[in-house]
């Protein structure tokens, strides 16, 4: 532990299960703000923070604050995290990361100049499977990684008032679901070199359904399915020559896999053993990269030069299928 003390920006369901993480973790929780002063007051009684503020201005200027998690929906992420950066706070700011590369881009530029730490908060890369995945495949027990394959699929509110469906609020499959499988097979094979994908909009104009086939590097193939309106196995696989990784359900959260040999011999199977939801990890890894002196985030699993590349990716998926935010329009 740094002793870096956080600041929670916003105070929805994203925010009750970081704050509930980092309580798990001992790690010390600040402030909270809200854009309701009534709100923030009930956060901070509920997990026993000492400061609240009503407005997210005054939790950027709070001066017993180091670091601030922004929690709020993604069109707002670009504006909170800039604020938090132009007040002199590191920023773990939840994925997706921004709503584009140009807003991605802008804060770690903003970061660079400050010295400041800004990350994406894709928690699925610091969980215990995933670091253990990564030894796997760094060690060739796989041999050489020709395909993976991910999704990301639920049934979700189909109300054209509800969050995942509003284009205002960057609704839709992409941001909230998709990022995930796309950011693992970045994680896994790298950027990619040539991305097709197809979807199917809502009546909102929404991405209900996102499907994706990337060729990268030596010419592996990844596949990605997302849904905001059918519920699936959310399970994921690497194929390599010599061996595969079968991830167990819900295979972004803290979960098991198995390591099968080409010729079906069991190699190695692992059990997360994590306490609370396992959003912990992201903060000490945040922490870490802080007490490093590392505000760039290279050391991370996800420094935030990646993250600006993903939202690359995004962008251009979003070209394919035909989706603009109001926003950007």
């Amino acid at each position: 532990m740094t002793g870096l003390r956080w600041g929670i920006l916003a105070t929805g369901g994203i925010a009750t299960a970081f704050a509930a993480d980092l309580r798990t973790a001992g790690l010390d929780i600040a402030a909270v703000g809200s854009r309701s002063r009534d709100s923030a007051d009930q956060f901070a009684a509920r997990f026993d923070i000492p400061r609240a503020h009503g407005s997210y201005l005054a939790l950027a200027e709070d001066p017993d604050v180091d670091i601030i998690y922004v929690a709020t929906p993604h069109p707002m992420h670009h504006e909170d995290a800039r604020l938090a950066l132009q007040n002199g706070k590191h920023v773990l700011v939840e994925k997706a990361f921004t709503l584009n590369r140009a807003q991605a881009e802008d804060l770690q530029r903003l970061a660079a100049e400050q010295g400041l730490l800004v990350m994406e908060a894709m928690w699925t890369r610091y969980l215990p499977h995933m670091v253990r995945l990564r030894e796997i495949i760094a060690e060739a027990t796989l041999g050489e990684i020709r395909s993976v394959s991910a999704d990301h699929t639920q049934s979700l509110p189909t109300d054209p008032e509800h969050r995942i469906n509003a284009l205002s609020l960057g609704g839709g499959a992409l941001l909230d679901l998709g990022i995930y499988p796309i950011s693992f097979v970045w994680d896994v094979l790298g950027a990619p070199t040539d991305i097709t994908a197809r979807a199917r909009l809502s009546e909102t104009g929404a991405d209900a359904e996102v499907a994706t086939i990337m060729t990268h590097a030596g010419g592996a193939i990844s596949t990605t399915l997302s849904s905001s309106r059918t519920a699936g196995p959310n399970a994921a696989v690497v194929l390599g020559t010599e061996a595969r990784i079968e991830i167990d359900r819900v295979w972004y959260t803290p979960t098991s896999f198995r390591v099968i040999a080409a010729d079906g011999t069991l190699i190695e199977t692992y059990e997360s053993q994590v306490d609370g939801r396992g959003m912990q990890y992201q903060a000490l890894a945040a922490e870490g990269a802080v007490a490093h002196g590392d505000p760039a985030g290279s050391l991370l699993a996800l420094p935030v030069a990646e993250s600006v590349a993903i939202m690359g990716t995004l962008d251009e998926i979003r070209r394919q299928i035909g989706l603009v935010y109001p926003s950007e329009s």
